[in-house]
Formats: structure tokens, C-alpha cells, sequence
């Protein structure tokens, strides 16, 4: 179970590095609009606090990924903490948005399930 948590948290990794992207590299390009629901004019005007928030994205798939290295280079107890603390972020950060915006749901579970499982599969492997 270990090993799937990691796999899981390696993939939400993976999804908010995207999201970091969107945000912070692509965030007035029609493909982030879309994703987004924005505007050109909402884009425009949010582009500094997307461009922030894009990085706290990037800074939690870090963590994640220290994390899943130091697992796998036999750091467990270092490493599972960093991927629990870098993927229970994410998860607490779907609920907010979730909580925020009921509308958001979509984007929220996108954003929290695969760290939520992540988390769920590796606290399970620990214990065992």
C-alpha cells in the first residue's frame, strides 16, 4: 500500500505542476480560460494572484516529490511525512474551494481525490 500511496501522490504531483502551469505560465491563454471559466478581462485583471497561487501548487508537488525520493532512497519516516504533509495539503485545499464555491465541485474533486487517496493508501501501508 506503500507503494500505491506513493504512486497516487506522485500523480496529484503531477496534476498540480499542470496547475501550476495553467496558473502561473499559461493563465491568459484560451486553454486556461477554459479551465478556468474566465473571462479575457478576468483573466487580465487576476493574472498577479494566479501567478501566486500557480506557485503554491508547484511548492506542494515539490514536497510531494522530496518526499516520494526520500521513501524510495530509505528515508521512510522523512519522506512519508513530507508526501503526507505535501498531498494532505492539497486535499485541504479542495475542501476550500469546495466549502468556497459549491459550483467549484468539479474542480475540486480533480484537484483533491488523487492526493486524498494518496494520502488514505500510504497512512493504510504504514500502519500494516
Amino acid at each position: 500500500m506503500v507503494v500505491a500511496g506513493l504512486v497516487l501522490a506522485g500523480v496529484a504531483a503531477l496534476v498540480h505542476v499542470d496547475i501550476f502551469y495553467l496558473e502561473s505560465v499559461a493563465w491568459t491563454t484560451p486553454r486556461a480560460r477554459r479551465v478556468f471559466g474566465t473571462s479575457p478581462q478576468e483573466a487580465q485583471a487576476t493574472r498577479a494572484l494566479a501567478y501566486n497561487q500557480g506557485f503554491y501548487n508547484l511548492f506542494l508537488a515539490v514536497v510531494v516529490a522530496v518526499g516520494i525520493v526520500l521513501v524510495v532512497a530509505g528515508h521512510l519516516a522523512v519522506g512519508s511525512a513530507l508526501v503526507l504533509a505535501g498531498a494532505g495539503s492539497m486535499v485541504a485545499a479542495a475542501l476550500v474551494l469546495l466549502l468556497s464555491d459549491r459550483s467549484k465541485a468539479s474542480a475540486a474533486r480533480s484537484q483533491g481525490l488523487l492526493p486524498l487517496l494518496g494520502v488514505v493508501a500510504l497512512v493504510i501501508g504504514l500502519l500494516v
